[in-house]
């Protein structure tokens, strides 16, 4: 269908990547427990908007060209790993007397969603080794099939993100009343940053 070789297995790749535990989900999680639902749609924009960024960067033949220069990809990990380390060690560190470690506003948390996505090597083999599988060589229709997969991926990622953020918003008004809960909540997720971006480096 539309020069995909199999719709329903690539819809529900897709959904399945969003449900692995990973630096967005966190990203989501933390946005909307401490920006409320500004915060958090603001982190579901960043996120989408990372996704269709390496989803064109795929079609434009960047996959290519990190497969005939293994040290590019190489060091796109190490710059993944790190970001996610700082950002960590960042929100671990914050004295609660000093405010979040993570500035509430929907811009920052835009932009914080953006790069973690860019970063994140998770996302990055999703679209640069498994999506292009799903590719028909034969019935392909060029950009009408690169825009429907594309169009898919933000209506699926939508739907999952805006769920994460309704339900951790509406559950953070309950943690955010005690500020003890809000810091250790800060310094956990901190945590698990760090835990992300060392993984990654084990990985390698």
């Amino acid at each position: 269908m539309f020069g995909i070789s199999d719709y329903g297995a690539f819809a529900a790749a897709f959904v399945l990547l969003l449900f692995l535990p990973g630096p967005g989900n966190l990203a989501l999680i933390s946005s909307a427990s401490k920006g409320g639902m500004a915060g958090g749609l603001a982190s579901v924009l960043g996120l989408l908007l990372g996704d269709q960024i390496l989803l064109w960067l795929t079609v434009a033949g960047v996959d290519a060209v990190l497969k005939s220069n293994p040290p590019l990809f190489i060091t796109l990990q190490w710059a993944g790993a790190a970001y996610l380390v700082w950002l960590g060690g960042k929100m671990l560190l914050s004295k609660p007397g000093q405010g979040p470690g993570l500035q509430i506003t929907p811009g920052y948390y835009f932009r914080e969603t953006l790069l973690i996505t860019l970063l994140n090597p998770k996302a990055i083999m999703f679209y640069l080794a498994f999506f292009p599988q799903f590719i028909d060589p034969v019935h392909h229709q060029g950009w009408v099939t690169f825009g429907v997969m594309a169009g898919t991926i933000v209506v699926l990622g939508f739907a999952y993100c805006f769920g994460v953020v309704w339900v951790t918003h509406h559950m953070a008004e309950r943690i955010r009343a005690n500020p003890k809960w809000t810091s250790w909540l800060q310094k956990l997720a901190g945590v698990c940053l760090i835990g992300f971006g060392l993984r990654m480096v084990v990985a390698k």
